[in-house]
């Protein structure tokens, strides 16, 4: 039926033009984290923030997302304690890797030793956090600041 196809292809150009009117949002994080709950309350924070946040949790399957030039993130959360290779290696690698290297890392881990947080910024960690020190409110407001801080924001 003619009118049945002309009504769906009005659809379809009422769908993309409302994605051309939404804006993306302007910053991405990728969390590296194994815990699925901390994970699903700061997606949840995040996208009312209006920032885009991508889930690896895995430091393997973090380093295979960041191979997308497209999909790159703003910034990273990097848990330490992850299966696989280590939230450590994982940073060694951002920062050997000249496309990586400038994307902002913030540790966030549940351990805080002082030898931990040490490692992390001689690493080139921007920032240590310590879980259960912090709210999920005040964990955004660490990625607002750090990203307002950096270049290109």
């Amino acid at each position: 039926n003619a009118q049945q196809a002309v009504a769906g292809h009005l659809t379809l150009v009422m769908v993309r033009l409302l994605r051309m009117a939404t804006p993306a949002p302007a910053h991405s994080v990728l969390l590296i984290e194994d815990d699925q709950l901390l994970s699903d309350l700061l997606a949840r924070k995040f996208a009312a923030e209006k920032i885009r946040m991508t889930y690896a949790p895995t430091g393997e399957i973090a380093l295979d997302v960041l191979k997308n030039e497209e999909k790159r993130p703003s910034l990273i959360l990097l848990d330490i304690r992850l299966p696989g290779i280590d939230g450590f290696e994982v940073l060694k690698l951002l920062k050997a890797n000249p496309d990586l290297a400038k994307i902002p890392v913030i540790i966030l881990s549940n351990f805080g030793q002082a030898e931990d947080i040490a490692r992390g910024k001689n690493l080139g960690a921007e920032k240590f956090i310590v879980k259960v020190t912090l709210t999920l409110e005040q964990i955004v407001d660490v990625v607002r600041a750090t990203f307002e801080k950096s270049p290109g924001s």
